[in-house]
């Protein structure tokens, strides 16, 4: 009896063994979907910053602009993801927290923290070296810049009284800077002020809405919150709504009247929508909903119908028609 067990359980000569552990094998498949996941694709909406010096400085259509913002695109999406990868590494017991941010392949398990931690570094790395062998020294330097910014970010500055707006707000003002340093392309002071200013509003905005909602559990997701009031959040994403709409009204204003064979002054008619936008977009502000500017931004219908309208009118400006 004992021989027949035996014959039974033992594999037959020369039979392939048995497969793996199937966690194991779905595991090492879910890596690379899990580690895109962590790079955040629906954050790369905001690169498309990188083409702000160029449009207003009216280059857009310029030959060769197009592919060359597309390279700076890729390069700054690359560089946003490292960080992503980085920060969520080190989060990960933070994240677990949070009610929605537990979802996050490494807080749930699906990637390695050591995994997100090799992709970070490995696309941090390439990133400049790429940016000036694609481009020039000081695309290479702004996005060098950017990384060690945004990582000291992680690792400490997060943690740092309105230091930590500051570094977020730069990180935007960075993006809305690299098409034109890329290109060549001078920037002027309004649209620099009118950039880090309406940064500092979306940024602002955020932080509000998330001591908004999260209120008694904000220490265990965001210990900063903690130490910030919604009052002050509230001031600050006040008072940069109305600096970046008085730099955006200057700029306009710069210009006394219609260009030279303009039918109407389009660069100062610009200013309703842009002011109809900060006013439409303080609505989620107020109401604590503006935690995803991406989401506020691209699916509130009205505020799309605005920027299209202040697009039109900006782009008749460019054109003087």
């Amino acid at each position: 009896m004992a021989d027949r067990t035996a014959l039974i359980e033992e594999p037959p000569s020369g039979a392939a063994a048995p497969p793996g552990p199937p966690g194991r094998i779905a595991r090492a498949a879910a890596l690379p979907a899990g580690l895109l996941r962590t790079a955040r694709p629906r954050q790369w909406v905001k690169n498309v910053l990188v083409a702000a010096a160029p449009a207003a400085a009216g280059e857009l259509a310029a030959p060769g602009v197009a592919l060359r913002l597309l390279v700076v695109f890729a390069l700054f999406t690359a560089a946003a993801s490292a960080v992503y990868l980085v920060n969520d590494a080190r989060d990960a017991e933070a994240d677990r927290a949070h009610p929605e941010k537990c979802r996050r392949p490494v807080a749930a398990g699906q990637v390695p923290v050591s995994a997100a931690y090799a992709a970070g570094g490995t696309l941090a790395v390439c990133v400049p070296v790429a940016a000036a062998l694609l481009c020039n020294a000081a695309t290479a330097v702004l996005l060098t810049g950017y990384l060690v910014m945004q990582f000291a970010y992680c690792v400490a500055l997060k943690h740092v009284l309105v230091v930590d707006l500051s570094v977020v707000t730069t990180g935007f003002l960075l993006r809305t800077m690299a098409g034109g340093v890329a290109l060549g392309i001078p920037l002027s002071r309004w649209f620099l002020i009118t950039a880090g200013f309406g940064a500092l509003f979306m940024v602002s905005a955020k932080r509000y809405s998330e001591a908004v909602r999260l209120a008694g559990l904000a220490g265990a997701t965001r210990p900063l919150l903690n130490d910030y009031t919604a009052g002050y959040l509230r001031f600050v994403w006040q008072l940069a709504a109305g600096v970046a709409v008085l730099a955006y009204c200057l700029w306009a204003l710069e210009a006394d009247g219609p260009a030279q064979g303009a039918l109407l002054p389009w660069r100062q008619l610009s200013m309703v929508p842009f002011i109809l936008a900060v006013l439409r977009y303080a609505v989620f502000a107020d109401r604590g909903t503006a935690g995803a500017p991406e989401d506020v931004v691209l699916r509130d219908r009205p505020l799309v119908l605005i920027a299209l309208a202040w697009a039109a009118l900006y782009g008749l400006a460019v054109a003087g028609l």
